[in-house]
């Protein structure tokens, strides 16, 4: 009886050992190689918590101000007024202030009453932008 014991024990001890190390059991202290993530510092010693999701909302508002800014100087010097269903005189870049404010309200309130994913809200905010660029 005790030496079938053993027996199954000397057996047994190394398929576990062998097992571990093929689950990972091997490099437990070691560090683990991520992937890309949108919410991870771009700079982890910076003061502020630059992660490329923050970057490419940046880029893309300070783009469009560039943009506006390109048409009403070189296309547009009368600054196209019109007044619209809001009945307000607006320009490009008034209405492009409309769009990022309405957004930014559109996010918080989805955000505040749904929580995530955002992307319909991306959507809403993208359609608001189209409306407000084309009826105010």
């Amino acid at each position: 009886m005790l030496g079938r014991l053993t027996l199954t024990v000397a057996l047994v001890l190394p398929l576990q050992a062998m097992a571990q190390a093929k689950a990972g059991w091997g490099n437990v202290g070691e560090p683990e190689e991520k992937g890309f993530s949108w919410t991870d510092p771009l700079w982890p010693d910076f003061w502020m918590a630059w992660t490329p999701a923050t970057l490419v909302v940046f880029i893309g508002i300070f783009s469009a101000i560039a943009v506006i800014g390109l048409l009403e100087g070189v296309k547009y010097r009368d600054g196209i007024e019109r007044k619209g269903v809001l009945g307000l005189t607006t320009t490009l870049g008034d209405r492009l202030f409309i769009t990022l404010l309405g957004s930014v309200y559109i996010f918080l309130a989805w955000l505040g009453i749904m929580g995530q994913p955002i992307w319909i809200p991306l959507f809403i905010a993208i359609g608001w932008g189209i409306f407000v660029f084309w009826k105010v």
